[in-house]
């Protein structure tokens, strides 16, 4: 990941603390030989290196929404050059621990499904199989025009051969902060204001990452089909989600309206802690790993 600024894994992170044992103990029991829901968030690919929006320490940011990302064109440019850049960042992070432990829950049957908030597939990556990415994919692209779906990759050609040099001029002047949705930090305005937008092959129409954006709906099926593995659960267990937005949020609220228990780890406040039966205050590596080999 050359040229990228990016937030080192945990120090610790595959042993939980002294402190985390007594919690999990109890979170072990009540989930025992239960079906389970799991719901992640950005707060388990930190370990990855990949920042998250609102944990401890996170840089206070104002994703685009999707009516900006429509409606104004240099605020488009201005996307597409900070994309540019900061999807390379998740096409090279690898799958972390948390992630590896959510692949054996499901392995050994444990798992209604995975339900995530992350676009980064770093769950399909560690073996995972039932996995809704609620929010989309950060390795695709959608034209909105004629719905054509291409490759991150493919359109990063196009992007080289319309912006020759681009990123080595950028990544000369120091590192690239890069964040969950493949966006960069990036303030060099004399370039953004060069950089040329592709067009969809197909129909020359307005090309977008296929994933959500603040602003947009997700998809009806995935929501449906998010609905579907929390209800054929026992439980719900959340990892790394702040739940801040409702798009998360909702399967929590409707696990505790349909009786079924609410198990939250997560490093600080969520939204939807009046939701847990038991919430753990931690990062979710260690967490996910003590379950994987204990239920």
């Amino acid at each position: 990941m050359t040229g990228f600024a990016s937030s080192p894994p945990r120090a610790g992170s595959h042993e939980p603390s002294a402190a985390e044992l007594p919690v999990l103990a109890r979170i072990a029991g009540l989930l025992q030989g239960a079906k389970l829901a799991v719901l992640t968030g950005a707060g388990l690919s930190t370990d990855s290196g990949i920042p998250d929006y609102r944990g401890p320490g996170s840089v206070p940011r104002t994703p685009m929404t999707y009516q900006e990302f429509v409606g104004d064109g240099a605020l488009r440019q201005r996307y597409w050059a900070r994309n540019h850049l900061g999807w390379r960042h998740l096409r090279h992070a690898d799958p972390n621990a948390g992630h590896y432990a959510v692949a054996a829950l499901e392995r050994q049957g444990l798992t209604s499904g995975i339900i995530t908030q992350n676009v980064d597939r770093l769950h399909e990556d560690a073996g995972a199989v039932d996995v809704v990415d609620l929010h989309g994919r950060f390795d695709r692209v959608v034209c909105l025009n004629c719905r054509t779906v291409i490759s991150r990759s493919h359109l990063a050609d196009g992007l080289e051969g319309l912006n020759p040099g681009f990123v080595e001029l950028v990544e000369a002047e120091g590192p690239i902060a890069a964040a969950p949705d493949a966006d960069a930090e990036l303030s060099q305005e004399e370039q953004i204001a060069r950089f040329i937008i592709a067009e969809c092959e197909v129909c020359g129409g307005m090309l977008k990452p296929d994933f959500v954006f603040f602003g947009e709906n997700v998809p009806k099926d995935r929501v449906e089909r998010s609905y579907a593995i929390v209800d054929a659960a026992d439980a719900l267990l959340v990892a790394g989600s702040s739940l801040t937005v409702m798009s998360g949020l909702r399967f929590p609220r409707y696990a505790k309206k349909t009786g079924k228990p609410v198990v939250i780890i997560n490093r600080g406040p969520t939204r939807g802690d009046d939701t847990a039966s038991i919430k753990l205050d931690a990062g979710v590596s260690p967490g996910l790993q003590y379950l994987a080999t204990r239920l």
